[in-house]
């Protein structure tokens, strides 16, 4: 199972609104395949690992085990299930990592494969395997996009200045990793304040992969057309007050002023099955956040730089799941244990 994360880990960025699995075939010891899912809309772990298994040991299949992260779809999305496939090799034994909490396979996978006299065993390293896939569990079980804060702050916990100026806190090398970062999220959110003072870009320019829909908070279209967030580079969504409709890659959302803004921000998300988003500014809409216990995740770098006057960054609690030194910055990364 230890290898299944391995291989589904690899699928980082390109499965969304799937989840990543892995899969390895095991006969007597020996791995005679190994596969995941590697792109959206293509096959499954389970497809590409009986895929991989060699000509010469193709007649091992039926006796062998198979490791999954994920328990083995049961319905008939972009591709067949999963566990049709299965039954139809006469695998004898299955062994899973996590329940699939999808409404179209929640146990259906597992139920066909008992039914069909296959040896099932379940949560086999339950743990790992639902944190790979946090993502994904979160949209199918509370309905709304797995939330993840970022920000830098200063060493006196300040994360922007006073002034309408842009501030650089963290170095290149963190700033890197926030370019990788986006590459494994869906979307990626700031506030009219940011986006006006900073006119980010919001893609991955300094590192390789898809750029996220770029989501801005903008209730009275403050931001002017010139921003870089309205390059046309990737999806953009702007919920205000005033306008709805298409213009050209833009999507203007208008808000109603019955519902509380940042509710309506994730239900449509989740229409738009998104599947994760990652909040970058600024102080304000993170706050907003942060006040109605929505986010899941906080990534926060600590930086040597000095900011005496300046925004303070969000207070929050969490237990703390990792604490490192990068260069010249620290990265500590909270869970948010009260949901």
């Amino acid at each position: 199972m230890s290898r299944c994360l391995e291989l589904a880990v690899m699928g980082m960025g390109r499965v969304s609104p799937n989840p990543m699995v892995g899969a390895v075939l095991v006969h007597e010891g020996r791995i005679i395949g190994e596969g995941f899912h590697q792109q959206y809309g293509q096959a499954h772990a389970e497809v590409n690992c009986l895929k991989s298994v060699k000509p010469e040991d193709h007649h091992l299949i039926s006796d062998s085990t198979i490791y999954v992260t994920l328990e083995p779809c049961s319905h008939h999305g972009k591709t067949p299930p999963c566990a049709d496939l299965i039954i139809d090799k006469q695998i004898k034994k299955v062994v899973t990592g996590s329940h699939d909490p999808h409404p179209l396979v929640s146990g259906r996978g597992i139920a066909r494969m008992r039914a069909a006299g296959i040896d099932v065993i379940e949560n086999v390293l339950r743990n790992e395997c639902d944190f790979l896939n946090r993502r994904f569990i979160t949209f199918h079980t509370r309905h709304r996009p797995y939330i993840i804060l970022k920000w830098a702050q200063s060493a006196e916990g300040n994360m922007a200045s006073t002034k309408d100026e842009q501030v650089w806190l963290s170095d290149e090398y963190s700033q890197k990793l926030s370019h990788k970062w986006r590459t494994e999220e869906d979307a990626i959110l700031v506030g009219s304040r940011t986006a006006i003072i900073d006119d980010p870009q919001l893609t991955t320019r300094l590192w390789e992969g898809h750029n996220p829909v770029r989501i801005l908070i903008d209730r009275r279209l403050r931001v002017p057309e010139t921003s870089r967030m309205f390059d046309e580079q990737a999806m953009t969504i702007i919920y205000n007050d005033i306008k709805e409709g298409l213009d050209g890659g833009n999507v203007y959302i208008r808000l109603r002023s019955d519902e509380n803004v940042v509710s309506q921000i994730l239900s449509d998300l989740h229409k738009r099955s998104l599947l994760s988003v990652i909040i970058e500014g600024g102080t304000y809409t993170l706050n907003e956040f942060v006040r109605a216990g929505l986010w899941d995740e906080a990534r926060i770098i600590m930086t040597p730089v000095a900011l005496p006057a300046g925004i303070p960054a969000p207070l929050i609690d969490g237990t703390i799941m990792t604490e490192e030194k990068l260069e010249a910055d620290t990265l500590i990364i909270k869970r948010n244990e009260s949901l």
